[in-house]
């Protein structure tokens, strides 16, 4: 028997974004533990503002099991916060009744900023770094830095070691500011994956003295670059059969329900959405053809392959949660009729 060092994790109840939380127990195993070995926890949901002190109990019932590179013998157990009677999600828990489609794929874009002291990663002490410009995908110690790249390679290697899908790191358009991606085969696997990834990110982070700051605009009303969690989709219609004329029906409801995907797509995104620098208005919907200043932007390849592939929704901030994303543009997709006459995974989504 081999003692194994489980870290559970969950989401707590703030709002509007919730935070990961996680602690460890010791079990013993024959063999790395299966999800179905896994018992369910409680803790004190008082202190995750998930509960009253008076009624604090909450249990966590583990759904995904990766391996974790940074223990001997650790184990990550994602997390689902169940009430006491462990049967009955919680409030706060989204992932128990998002839509979920094994045939719609997720990519997922996280930017985000490193900050030490109050301030990016790389910034001076007061004032701005020289514009952006040779940041992007920059290469030398003026760019990017030292400790930042040694960050996100650790991340990368952490996120792989875990079996987590990571397709690919960079430096993004504004000093101290990196993006990872991460790709999943129904909207649970990959918003799962990208929690976790966050987690792992900001454990690292804990050994630099380095914080992650995930907020769209954390540098406010300026020429600095917001940060995005851009969703790229697709269903098995979309990949197998598309075609102009639904296109247009699928722009035309995503438009139709911008106010939903903005209620999810991440707070403070008014900040972000502005339409003078890399995105398209809040108050507006748009499509275009490699149009990064668009809310959705279609690559030339779905346009070259008789409208069939993937697409790119911008709107989505780098702060939104990926379970509530994810479902939203899988709602959106379904109101659409296909040529068929069935609403494209309206009838295989599963809550």
């Amino acid at each position: 028997m081999t003692k194994y060092k489980l870290e559970y994790l969950w989401l707590d109840g703030y709002t509007p974004v919730p935070n990961l939380r996680g602690k460890t127990q010791i079990k013993e195993y024959d063999g790395f533990p299966t999800l179905e070995q896994l018992p369910l926890w409680g803790f004190d949901g008082s202190s995750t503002k998930q509960a009253e002190g008076s009624n604090s109990d909450c249990v966590l019932k583990p759904v995904r099991v990766f391996p974790d590179s940074t223990r001997i013998n650790g184990v990550l157990v994602l997390c689902e916060v169940m009430m006491p009677d462990g049967k009955t999600p919680h409030p706060s828990n989204k992932r128990a009744t998002i839509l979920d489609d094994p045939g719609a794929w997720f990519g997922f874009e996280q930017e985000y900023f490193f900050y030490k002291n109050g301030r990016p990663l790389g910034f001076p002490e007061t004032g701005f770094p020289a514009p952006q410009g040779p940041y992007y995908t920059g290469v030398g110690y003026a760019n990017v830095g030292s400790i930042a790249r040694q960050i996100v390679e650790e991340h990368l290697d952490l996120c792989l070691s875990a079996g987590i899908n990571h397709e690919g790191i960079n430096a993004e358009v504004a000093k101290g500011q990196w993006e990872f991606q991460i790709f999943g085969k129904g909207s649970k696997k990959a918003a799962d994956e990208m929690w976790v990834a966050r987690y792992l990110l900001q454990r690292l982070t804990e050994k630099y003295g380095i914080d992650v700051e995930y907020h769209c605009k954390p540098l406010g009303d300026t020429d600095w670059n917001g940060s995005g969690m851009h969703a790229n989709f697709s269903t098995t219609f979309l990949r197998e059969t598309g075609g102009k004329a639904y296109f247009e029906a699928l722009m035309e409801a995503f438009k139709a329900n911008r106010e939903d995907h903005i209620a999810v797509y991440g707070p403070d995104n008014h900040m972000r959405l502005t339409g003078k620098h890399e995105t398209a208005s809040i108050h507006e919907f748009s499509y275009g053809v490699a149009d990064r200043g668009a809310s959705i932007r279609v690559p030339h390849s779905f346009v070259n392959n008789s409208y069939k592939g993937y697409l790119e929704d911008r709107r989505p901030n780098s702060q939104g949660d990926p379970y509530q994303i994810a479902s939203q543009i899988l709602k959106t997709i379904a109101s659409v009729p296909t040529a068929q006459g069935a609403s494209d995974s309206g009838e295989r989504a599963v809550a």
